[in-house]
């Protein structure tokens, strides 16, 4: 049994067995808690959130590209934390290991079932977003409650809801119905659902034992509809949402102008907001760079490039001599010899825009104009540097 000061809690479960299909391409090649944010996976820098915030003992569930979750993070020790990981899925008759996700309630349950983790008051987290509020706070409110569940809300603008699941409550903060991405017209609230949730173990009573099982689309509707103790805390923070890959361009945007405490940027800063990682071949007499600039570890920029930020250049990757980067992301170990869009991530195989549309990169010019390392044989994850020639 884990003992805990009252109105507190120590143990958490962060969500990350889905596909990622609204991340694609980038999740094409990595879990989507695992694409970087800033040179670091968006998992990783909840992690330590996690850790700050007082908690010990944390719980992921995993599923698709399990393994690169589990071998990048392992026990948790190098961030003051006890991990362990819930596989989602099987092995089939070839020995194949195929994820299944069940879905954000069917994960706690699997947990629950395999040990009896959730023993006291319990968190869970989307592993896709970057936030700030107290969660410990949100614990001891849910407490003096009484709630059985406790879900983190926060008001948006109303043009926004068409995005979110909209929170509709009471004086009281009592939840009395939902609304899944309504029209603005529509919607009967800006309170939108976090993806933050406080939990008292009685929650297994009401999640089946089998199959896929949701928390925002079956487990909360259920537990209205019972008349349970289903609350919303509203709160005023900083949340950095990353469901979605042009997601990814705008956090990087936010977080190098107005959010470097809730990320701080890697490396050294070598020039006023230009930071760089180890063993970054670059002249900077011969290249124009305008912050705020991260420029990960390993990379070679060549002469007569220009960079203006916010801009992320992502570990071992090359940009090519005269090419111009503007307002861009540059994904980990790939190679740009030509950046004729502005405001876009640019991947391997693909460019993204800032409003989501994804370009094939060749056909923008009939030749490649970004073009990944590993597909010249290198293996993953190793940091050669390239010269800067085509």
């Amino acid at each position: 049994m884990t003992t805990t000061t009252p109105g507190t809690s120590t143990k958490a479960m962060i969500l990350a067995a889905g596909r990622g299909t609204r991340a694609r391409p980038l999740s094409l090649t990595a879990p989507k808690p695992m694409i970087p944010i800033l040179g670091r996976p968006v998992l990783e820098r909840l992690l330590q959130y996690l850790s700050g915030s007082g908690f010990r003992e944390v719980v992921i569930n995993t599923s698709y590209r399990a393994a690169e979750i589990e071998d990048a993070l392992r026990d948790g020790s190098s961030l003051g934390l006890s991990i362990g990981y819930s596989f989602e899925g099987y092995v089939d008759a070839k020995g194949v290991i195929v994820d299944e996700p069940l879905g954000s309630a069917g994960g706690m349950r699997r947990v629950q079932d395999h040990s009896g983790f959730f023993d006291s008051t319990f968190v869970v987290l989307c592993g896709d977003a970057l936030i700030d509020v107290d969660l410990q706070d949100v614990v001891a409110e849910h407490r003096r409650r009484g709630a059985l569940a406790t879900l983190v809300g926060k008001r948006v603008p109303p043009e926004e809801v068409a995005s979110y699941g909209v929170v509709v409550a009471d004086a009281s903060g009592h939840v009395a119905s939902f609304q899944e991405k309504p029209q603005p017209k529509d919607a009967k609230s800006n309170l939108v659902n976090t993806g933050i949730y406080v939990f008292e173990p009685r929650i297994f009573d009401f999640i089946p034992t089998d199959g896929v099982y949701d928390i925002g689309s079956q487990l909360f509707p259920d537990l209205v509809a019972r008349g349970e103790s289903l609350y919303v805390s509203e709160r005023d923070f900083r949340w950095v949402d990353l469901g979605s890959a042009k997601d990814y361009w705008s956090a990087s945007q936010y977080l190098l102008t107005e959010g470097q405490d809730l990320a701080t940027p890697p490396g050294r800063e070598l020039r006023p907001g230009v930071f760089v990682g180890t063993n970054v071949a670059i002249d900077f007499d011969r290249v124009d760079i305008t912050g705020p600039v991260v420029i990960g570890s390993s990379c070679s920029i060549a002469p007569g490039a220009t960079i203006v930020g916010p801009t992320v250049i992502g570990k071992g990757s090359v940009v090519g001599p005269d090419v111009t980067l503007v307002r861009s992301v540059v994904c980990d170990r790939t190679r740009v010899w030509m950046a004729p869009i502005e405001n876009a991530i640019y991947t391997p195989e693909h460019i993204i825009l800032n409003n989501g549309n994804v370009i094939p990169s060749p056909a923008l010019s009939g030749v490649p104009l970004v073009v990944d390392r590993r597909a010249q044989g290198f293996k993953t994850g190793a940091l050669h540097v390239f010269p800067a020639t085509a």
